[in-house]
């Protein structure tokens, strides 16, 4: 069997092709990852930026039903656990790169630039103006929320109760009654006088109260708190 020579300029155009594919091929990924970035920072910068009134146009049959929430559930729970419901550009913690996907996702789904984020979290995580789990909402209308993500570690079990007593002033008063009963409880007999009386009991209960009550006062007054349906949706510190 004869072997074919070898023909120089057929190779040389070959290996031409198989540059350019190459090139090609590179110059594509390069693209994918240059839009990939782009679209990354404009989402960062939507997540930073300040919008109000925002309502995003979803395709509502794409939507899971579970994760729509009114604003009035969601005011319900900022003010059990003492949350803040905020846009984002408050928002001191780092949003991580699975919500920035999820909202990418979403964008691509839907066909639109999702604006307006809002964020459920402590306090202490929002960069809040003096004047331990975040979820990320995107306004969708009508006073409806739509859940993108949830990061971080679930709330205290107890949180809701030791929130209690700062959901209004009656709750509080409460709280300030009971501990001044325990305390009054506490007291030895005879530590005032030789005859124990109910009369005694009360008075003690009185002052106790009285003390208790002048601190829980002070404390509020001074470090400029507020109840937690005055604060859930405030941006201010002093709310």
């Amino acid at each position: 069997m004869l072997l074919r020579r070898t023909n120089i300029e057929e190779k040389l155009v070959r290996s031409k092709s198989k540059a350019s594919t190459s090139d090609e091929i590179l110059e594509e990924v390069q693209r994918i990852l240059r839009k990939d970035s782009d679209c990354r920072e404009r989402i960062a910068k939507n997540l930073n930026g300040g919008h109000n009134s925002i309502i995003n146009s979803f395709d509502f049959e794409l939507l899971e039903t579970g994760n729509i929430y009114h604003i009035d559930q969601i005011q319900k729970i900022c003010i059990d656990y003492r949350l803040r419901f905020l846009n984002s550009k408050y928002f001191k913690g780092r949003i991580p790169q699975e919500a920035v996907s999820k909202i990418k996702r979403l964008e691509q789904e839907h066909d639109i630039e999702i604006k307006g984020f809002k964020i459920i979290a402590p306090s202490k995580l929002f960069k809040l103006e003096d004047k331990d789990d975040p979820l990320l909402f995107a306004p969708i209308g009508n006073n409806h929320f739509y859940l993108i993500h949830k990061w971080g570690n679930d709330l205290h079990p107890l949180r809701k109760w030791l929130m209690w007593p700062f959901k209004n002033i009656v709750n509080l008063a409460t709280l300030v009654f009971l501990i001044s009963y325990l305390v009054t409880l506490l007291v030895p007999d005879g530590l005032f006088s030789k005859s124990n009386s109910s009369a005694e009991f009360w008075i003690i209960f009185f002052f106790m109260f009285k003390c208790i009550a002048s601190v829980v006062i002070f404390y509020g007054f001074a470090l400029g708190k507020n109840f937690n349906p005055a604060i859930w949706n405030s941006k201010y510190f002093n709310a």
